[in-house]
């Protein structure tokens, strides 16, 4: 199973927020749409970071009054982390645990395909490792 069979059984739908949205913005659409990441773009459309609940915990961490006026541009993470529609259920498992991420964007080329969260991961693999159980107990049974 790759990347691309997991956003087709989950949907491409991506939530995105300008990267010149203040973070109350932000955090109205997360907690609106209960998820933990927006995926941040910019005057074009194309991907420019992603804001994650981690990130908003880091700046509100003593920040003072005021800090849902900053703009998100400010506060997400730039350094995006991609993967192809082409990356297996066990690459995506090992970028997500080796970058300590829960949110991958699925881009093909500068084309946004969907994004993965770890959630939705896991599940395909748990999903891949009991049909491959069944199909050892139904070869045992047979022989």
């Amino acid at each position: 199973m790759r990347a691309q069979d997991i956003v087709s059984s989950k949907g491409n739908k991506v939530e995105t927020l300008a990267e010149t949205a203040r973070l109350g913005d932000a955090i109205d659409k997360l907690a609106e749409l209960n998820i933990g990441a927006l995926l941040i773009v910019d005057a074009a459309g194309k991907p420019s970071g992603i804001l994650s609940e981690r990130d908003l915990i880091r700046v509100m961490a003593g920040a003072p009054m005021g800090v849902r006026e900053r703009k998100v541009s400010e506060v997400m993470t730039r350094d995006l982390i991609t993967c192809s529609p082409d990356a297996t259920v066990d690459e995506l498992l090992d970028m997500m645990t080796d970058r300590r991420i829960r949110h991958l964007p699925v881009m093909r080329g500068d084309e946004l395909v969907g994004i993965l969260s770890i959630g939705d991961v896991v599940k395909h693999r748990i999903r891949e490792v009991k049909e491959e159980a069944e199909a050892l107990k139904s070869y045992i049974a047979s022989g």
